[in-house]
């Protein structure tokens, strides 16, 4: 039973973090979405990865911030999953989804390539049956 007891206390501070993190970031900075939270095995730190909703690269001054609010929620996050010590939190920047879409990006650009070859090839065996049916 011991081994999903991380995995628990990740989803719970992931649940937290979503609900405290805008309010300690403030109106100033953009939104920023949690993507995935792992904690070691000894509870001792959480490892959260985020990303700047809406896709924009995110500034120093909101890096900043985040840094901040990881310090600032450390003991709330404590007290709210009623652990004798709060796991440290370190946030990371989660370039997985930024990966994601370049990918899309690139096999929709492969796609619409193939589309047009195809296009082409339909277009020159039309030419070759228009030249069959005159001769």
């Amino acid at each position: 039973m011991a081994g999903y007891r991380p995995q628990r206390i990740a989803e719970m501070i992931h649940r937290e973090l979503a609900m405290r993190l805008h309010r300690e970031l403030g109106p100033e900075h953009p939104p920023v979405s949690i993507t995935h939270v792992d904690v070691t095995r000894d509870l001792s730190v959480a490892r959260i990865s985020w990303s700047v909703l809406g896709g924009d690269p995110p500034t120093d001054a909101l890096v900043e911030a985040i840094d901040d609010a990881a310090r600032a929620l450390r003991g709330p996050i404590g007290r709210a999953l009623r652990t004798r010590h709060a796991p440290e939190l370190r946030f990371t920047l989660d370039s997985h989804t930024d990966e994601a879409v370049r990918m899309t990006d690139l096999l929709g650009q492969i796609g619409r390539e193939l589309a047009e070859k195809d296009a082409e090839v339909e277009g020159d065996d039309d030419d070759l049956d228009d030249a069959d049916d005159e001769a």
